[in-house]
């Protein structure tokens, strides 16, 4: 699953963000971008040793000091299930029609086509 493509369908959702220095911002998400730069509004932001508090409008968070972002359990079910359904329907419009099956074998990307080894993304 892409980071921003969750981060799309999380859009006015509730979600905890930690940065690298230890501190806590829990809001609802009102904005992102490529850089995974965030916008957040209603926000609880707790100091890196939690024992300041400061009830906060809206804040921007720069992506680049982002440690890691927690989303309820239902995005994340959501999100599989709608890149599932695209995948599906991605592999049957392929499917309905045959071309190339020469030397490579039905279903081999023409030459020269880059072909994805991994699917893994990291943050």
């Amino acid at each position: 699953m892409l980071p921003l493509s969750l981060l799309n369908a999380a859009q006015n959702k509730p979600m905890l963000v930690e940065l690298k220095n230890g501190e806590t911002f829990n809001g609802h998400l009102v904005n992102c971008d490529n850089f995974m730069n965030i916008t957040l509004r209603e926000v609880y932001q707790t100091s890196a040793e939690g024992d300041r508090f400061w009830k906060l409008k809206e804040c921007y968070i720069r992506g680049s000091t982002i440690k890691y972002l927690r989303v309820p359990d239902t995005l994340l079910d959501a999100v599989k299930e709608e890149q599932n359904r695209a995948r599906e329907a991605g592999r049957s419009a392929r499917g309905s029609h045959v071309s190339g099956t020469g030397a490579r074998g039905r279903g081999a990307p023409p030459r020269g086509t880059p072909v994805v080894q991994s699917r893994e993304v990291y943050i």
